[in-house]
């Protein structure tokens, strides 16, 4: 699987997870949400650990910036809240951070 399809996939498990917890405590619904928001979760870690990178915190650090414009859609179409342009902007500088970290040249 590409490395762009892995981070997408893994934002949507790890968002999906989370959104659980948040459902359970802050919009109480019942604690039975927790059981598939776990495995969830640990369906993000698996993908994340399934990135072709030398090094894991690389990988992460590039991961957050498609997490930060995953964040933003599942706003906007779960939680039915449009970003607004500050959100917009803050999540394109974020891409090109991820970009910048994924594909700059490394020294060897």
């Amino acid at each position: 699987m590409p490395t762009f399809a892995l981070y997408l996939a893994a934002a949507l498990a790890e968002i999906a997870g989370c959104f659980t917890f948040w459902a359970w405590w802050r919009l109480d619904k019942s604690p039975a949400w927790l059981i598939p928001g776990l495995a969830s979760l640990a369906l993000f870690a698996w993908l994340l650990s399934l990135v072709d990178s030398d090094y894991a915190g690389r990988a992460y650090a590039a991961y957050g910036g498609i997490y930060i414009v995953s964040s933003l859609l599942w706003l906007w179409l779960v939680e039915q809240r449009a970003p607004d342009r500050w959100d917009l902007a803050g999540a394109g500088i974020c891409l090109v951070g991820a970009a910048v970290i994924l594909f700059g040249p490394r020294g060897g």
